[in-house]
């Protein structure tokens, strides 16, 4: 495999890089995304042509979207940017490009970058948590992103928080109409919440506070951790993944990767638990470089 493009679809802006034979960036390029879906399939050739043009090359090309393509009608389901729901997005861009476009789902893109050459280089089981506006996840095993019979695998945000606490009750309910979503406890604007009553603020802002002895940034943080600990747990009792690699706005606080690990193995159902849970070592890039990563070496 020659030149990879990556591109980051997102509902306000899409990134696109190219990277050379051997994983090295060229380029990187932004451009806000339009609001329609024409005008979105408009703005992806253009891109694509234009980083072809201006690096010398021509590239696979693999786009990583807030959603998926569904298994039974190959159209996007699923997207919080909702113009492209209801398309087919890898066989219309294809036409346009005359080549074959493979498109994932943006949690699996930051997972199979950090499995690929990130933090979790060299490892054979990694599971990719992503926690900022909302909450999603990865699974890739030996180099290949496990989608599922479905599709649906890495559905972590939508699972329910486990062994929930008597004053956890009720359980609150979530955007997709069901009740106790890990989404719903674990994302910035649920942590922010759990603190201010105001989902809208920055969550990031609770460690300065709590550093000072603000009590109640103490108690949300601390209760923040343990939960992650607990969805967590679960999953290494199902998978039990060589190494968790987080990303989004909140894996920023650096008390996570302290805490986590130790809280996790209460949960845990085994006499030996040394979970091993790191920052993503690509930040912001993990997403548009696990789309080009899409397309394997070899």
């Amino acid at each position: 495999m020659g030149y990879r493009i990556g591109i980051d679809l997102g509902g306000t802006k899409t990134e696109i890089l190219v990277l050379s034979p051997d994983g090295l960036e060229l380029l990187r390029r932004r451009a806000p995304t339009p609001a329609g879906y024409e005008a979105a399939l408009d703005m992806l050739a253009g891109l694509v042509r234009a980083v072809e043009d201006e690096a010398g090359v021509t590239a696979s090309v693999g786009i990583g979207i807030p959603g998926t393509i569904s298994p039974a009608t190959g159209l996007v389901k699923n997207a919080n940017s909702n113009a492209l729901n209801g398309h087919a997005l890898d066989t219309d861009l294809s036409r346009r490009l005359d080549r074959e476009v493979r498109v994932a789902n943006d949690a699996n893109c930051f997972a199979l970058s950090e499995a690929t050459d990130g933090a979790a280089a060299g490892a054979a089981n990694v599971f990719g948590v992503i926690i900022g506006t909302g909450c999603g996840a990865g699974l890739v095993i030996n180099g290949k992103i496990v989608e599922g019979r479905h599709r649906i695998a890495g559905e972590f945000g939508h699972t329910p928080l486990p062994w929930p606490q008597p004053d956890e009750m009720p359980l609150r309910g979530c955007w997709c109409g069901m009740t106790g979503c890990l989404e719903t406890y674990l994302s910035g604007p649920a942590l922010a919440f759990e603190c201010d009553g105001d989902g809208a603020r920055d969550a990031t802002i609770l460690l300065p506070r709590a550093a000072a002895g603000e009590a109640k940034a103490i108690r949300a943080l601390a209760l923040h951790a343990d939960r992650l600990a607990r969805a967590l747990a679960v999953i290494s009792n199902i998978l039990d993944p060589d190494i968790i690699v987080l990303g989004g706005g909140l894996s920023n606080m650096p008390h996570l990767y302290t805490d986590i690990p130790r809280l996790m193995k209460t949960y845990i159902f085994s006499d030996t638990f040394e979970p091993k849970v790191v920052q993503n070592a690509h930040g912001d890039s993990s997403g548009v470089r696990g789309a080009a990563w899409l397309w394997p070496a070899g």
